[in-house]
């Protein structure tokens, strides 16, 4: 299926998102931080990235503006997952370039819907 890329520091998030993809078919890779996201972005070149917001060095926020903005980089789908999940939070991580916002703790159907959605695969 897709190549996607988790951006998360925290290892029980990671693990419960990484479960969640592989189950339906998705290949993963990880990145504990931001700036570990931005250069596993331009070496693998994921399909899609799952951003979390509060990440060590770069924030999630940051990371994708960084992202979005590069000519390189910018046709990848970001979706944040986050449990930053205020109408002002969403707003401002679409602003930053995600194509998506979701709230944690975070569902199998949520999040395969709009993993589906933004790889533009049948649901």
């Amino acid at each position: 299926m897709a190549l996607i890329l988790i951006a998360d520091d925290s290892p029980t998030e990671v693990f419960i998102l990484k479960k969640i993809l592989e189950k339906h078919k998705h290949q993963v890779i990880v990145a504990e931080d931001g700036q570990k996201a931005i250069a596993l972005t331009h070496s693998k070149r994921p399909n899609l990235i799952v951003m979390d917001v509060i990440m060590p060095n770069l924030n999630g926020f940051q990371t994708t503006r960084n992202l979005s903005k590069d000519p390189s980089t910018s046709n990848i789908p970001i979706v944040i997952v986050s449990y930053k999940d205020q109408a002002s939070d969403k707003l401002w991580g679409l602003r930053q370039g995600a194509k998506g916002y979701l709230g944690k703790p975070i569902t199998e159907a949520l999040l395969m819907a709009e993993v589906n959605k933004l790889l533009g695969l049948a649901a």
